[in-house]
């Protein structure tokens, strides 16, 4: 993950077009994350998984994902709120 640095209002915009794109990306790696969870689990319904371990392993990883993609998500709908309250 890169730094992101702001200097001045034009890069301020850049810097959110970044965030918005990394977030994004993000976005996409945990839906694919829980897509293939999801599907781990439909083989194991079927009973044609072959590893369980596997299986439960990649459902704890999707969880995980998503859980710290939600953190971020909050973190920055609190900095936001935290900025519109702020009085010029």
């Amino acid at each position: 993950m890169g730094e992101l640095q702001v200097q001045g209002p034009a890069a301020s915009s850049d810097t959110l077009s970044k965030f918005g794109d990394w977030f994004g990306q993000q976005l996409a790696e945990v839906n694919a994350s829980l897509q293939r969870a999801d599907a781990d689990l439909q083989h194991l319904a079927l009973g044609d998984a072959q590893n369980l371990h596997q299986v439960m392993i990649n459902l704890e990883e999707a969880k995980l994902s998503f859980q710290l993609l939600m953190q971020v998500r909050n973190r920055a709908l609190e900095a936001y709120q935290e900025v519109m309250r702020m009085q010029i």
